[in-house]
């Protein structure tokens, strides 16, 4: 159960009700006040801001303690975030953390994260939201590296608060804690994935493609880039917000006089 005199925390999270990151970061808000976690039934990387629209969705209560509602959807991050603050929740969260993401959220990976997709659905409720990921794709990911930084940032949030709207990704490197050079404040990598579909054939002899790539980083020496800072040792904090207008060119456009 949980009690309004204290902080409310919402966790979500897109590898999943079992992933081991999305149980590091329980216990890494679980000082900070009461706890609704909703993460998917299964492993919903990629899935960015996708919602379900032709199937319903149920609740599976996982866990429920004083200060703990732990819940399991059989939908996207987005789902988990929307049905979460529609029917669980009787006020409006303090903070909403996602994660902690199995692998990179950096760079141009940010418009395909269900992580990062999770904290922009609690933003546009007005709630402060962070996104956390690790660059470590193994499930036995270590998170003591998070585990022990993370309190600056979630401390400075709740102190501070965020403009309306805005979610913080942050990407940590996967180094020993020894070589940890702390945060650094930063901007989205300008760069693409090159990317190949990896042609397999199915025992029973039937081809698929499996989605393979390397990130190309077009500018590796900006000093101001989170992949920058993630080469170098940083914590990247990049502020996002779903506003995808580009407000240069739309002031540009209106001269064409259409």
């Amino acid at each position: 159960m949980t009690n309004s005199k204290r902080r409310l925390i919402l966790v979500a999270n897109d590898d999943g009700v079992q992933a081991r990151g999305l149980h590091s970061l329980i216990e890494i808000v679980k000082p900070y006040g009461d706890l609704v976690v909703v993460a998917p039934e299964q492993h919903q990387s990629g899935m960015s801001h996708s919602i379900s629209l032709l199937k319903p969705l149920t609740a599976n209560l996982v866990q429920k303690e004083e200060g703990l509602l732990f819940y399991s959807i059989p939908g996207t991050p987005v789902d988990c975030v929307k049905f979460a603050l529609n029917k669980l929740v009787t006020r409006k969260p303090d903070l909403m953390v996602s994660g902690i993401n199995h692998g990179s959220n950096s760079a141009i990976s940010v418009i395909y994260s269900g992580t990062m997709g999770a904290a922009i659905e609690a933003s546009l409720y007005g709630i402060p939201s962070i996104g956390l990921s690790l660059l470590d794709h193994s499930a036995d990911a270590n998170f003591e590296l998070i585990e022990k930084h993370a309190k600056t940032v979630i401390d400075k949030v709740l102190e501070n608060g965020l403009s309306p709207n805005i979610s913080l990704n942050i990407n940590y490197p996967n180094i020993n804690l020894k070589d940890f050079k702390g945060y650094k404040v930063c901007r989205q990598t300008k760069g693409m994935w090159q990317e190949d579909f990896e042609e397999r054939t199915h025992p029973y002899g039937v081809k698929y493609y499996w989605l393979t790539g390397n990130f190309n980083n077009l500018e590796p020496d900006a000093e101001d880039s989170d992949e920058w800072a993630l080469k170098n040792n940083y914590a990247a904090i990049v502020p996002v917000h779903a506003d995808l207008t580009h407000y240069k060119e739309f002031e540009r456009l209106k001269s064409w006089n259409l």
